[in-house]
């Protein structure tokens, strides 16, 4: 990986959200998952940003067994939300994520493109933020969760004055 101009070195620093590590990318430091931004610039001067996400599926935050029917219904439910994620960008981008499993995770990944590279570390952000969101919105009554699950529920409802 090339070394990186300082306007995006500096963006990634001033965001507040993120550490470089050894590497070469950006990990998200405001989130409970697995988070990363691959960046790279164009000659362009256009700020390449690869976000992904990994998240452990449902069956890796339940207390005890949870049917396949269910695993099944709750990734295709998080697939469909998370590639529905118009919106949440500052950037005028034209965002086409996808999300797969892969050794007992659920992996997001989008590709930004924005020659300003503070908005697209804040958009890479926002992704990552969305996702995490979507995930807690995803999750099933009725279970008892483990980490990172339980947390987010118990944040969540500190959040809400719940607790």
């Amino acid at each position: 990986m090339s070394e990186l101009p300082d306007r995006v070195r500096r963006a990634f620093r001033d965001a507040d959200a993120f550490e470089l590590t050894p590497a070469g990318t950006y990990r998200q430091t405001t989130t409970t998952f697995d988070a990363e931004v691959a960046v790279s610039v164009a000659e362009s001067g256009e700020t390449r940003l690869e976000a992904e996400v990994r998240m452990p599926m449902l069956s890796a935050v339940v207390e005890g067994d949870v049917a396949e029917v269910v695993e099944d219904g709750w990734y295709d439910t998080l697939v469909r939300r998370v590639v529905d994620v118009g919106g949440v960008t500052a950037g005028d981008h034209d965002l086409d994520p996808t999300v797969e499993r892969a050794d007992g995770e659920a992996v997001a990944r989008v590709t930004l493109v924005d020659i300003d590279p503070t908005r697209g570390a804040a958009d890479a952000k926002a992704f990552v933020d969305f996702v995490e969101g979507t995930y807690v919105q995803g999750i099933i009554p009725g279970y008892e969760y483990t980490e990172p699950a339980a947390g987010l529920v118990a944040e969540g409802r500190r959040a809400a004055g719940e607790e």
